[in-house]
């Protein structure tokens, strides 16, 4: 590691202050990924500002129609909230889903959102839920949110508050994981409200996470898993590395994606 400075935020407004203050300065939340990505200096930022002290940032409820997680909620909190259970039990067997406890009571749904890692669960749930990412400045619909591979929408010094998602009438997730770090090699997310109806799949795309129109347009018609058969991802956007071809990963986007389905209809 390396010197750098260290501040513990009291609140959003002091946390964007700090950042103000530090051109260069990250945000710590949870820090699986920013710690490590430190110690290989292969970031270094002059100034850590930790929003660990933000009692705010962290916290479950439902709202009207709304669930409403906190940016500091960590994934284990979000897997044992009966709220989320209730509101949407997909959301919380996804979460029980990510690395292992330490992971999972250190990291939070904010950092995980921000980062944007092309393996991470929790973009496909967002993307699939319609969710929106509120800010210190603004709401942003998750189909803006997610830019690219650790690219997202957010501004210099723009904090995520909260998510809030509209619970679907059927959801489900199915991840093929790497059986090392957990991270999806191939993970879908489908969601179904009304005649909407979401597929969103991480793990797979060489320009992260994204939605799988062709399998949307066909659930559309009948939502079943037999509504896939034949279907076939592009592997021309798919990623390629030590652990999956791109043809492996997109035959496995649609047989995950028919369990998803299955799943959601409680098949």
């Amino acid at each position: 590691m390396y010197a750098f400075e260290y501040v513990r935020a009291n609140s959003v407004r002091g946390a964007a202050s700090a950042l103000a203050k530090h051109e260069d300065g990250k945000i710590l939340a949870g820090g699986h990924t920013l710690l490590p990505t430190m110690k290989q200096r292969l970031a270094s930022p002059s100034a850590l500002v930790d929003l660990g002290s933000i009692k705010d940032l962290a916290g479950i409820e439902q709202r009207g129609r709304s669930l409403l997680i906190g940016a500091m909620t960590t994934h284990a909190a979000v897997a044992a909230s009966d709220v989320v259970k209730t509101s949407i039990p997909a959301l919380a067997e996804m979460a029980h889903m990510i690395g292992d406890p330490a992971v999972r009571n250190r990291g939070t749904i904010g950092g995980s959102i921000a980062n944007n890692d092309p393996a991470a669960d929790y973009p496909a749930a967002c993307l699939a839920l319609n969710a929106i990412i509120v800010t210190n400045q603004r709401k942003i619909p998750a189909g803006e949110f997610f830019k690219g591979l650790y690219e997202t929408a957010l501004e210099p010094g723009e904090i995520i508050v909260r998510i809030a998602f509209k619970p679907p009438s059927r959801a489900a997730y199915m991840k093929f994981r790497n059986p090392a770090s957990r991270f999806a090699l191939v993970g879908v997310f489908v969601a179904k409200k009304g005649s909407d109806i979401r597929v969103a799949v991480t793990g797979a795309g060489n320009q992260g996470v994204f939605r799988w129109k062709a399998a949307e347009e066909a659930l559309a018609k009948r939502f079943n898993p037999k509504s896939l058969d034949g279907l076939k991802a592009d592997a021309g956007i798919m990623n390629a590395d030590i652990h999956a071809s791109a043809d492996y990963r997109a035959h496995l986007v649609a047989v995950m994606t028919q369990r998803a389905v299955a799943k959601a209809l409680g098949k």
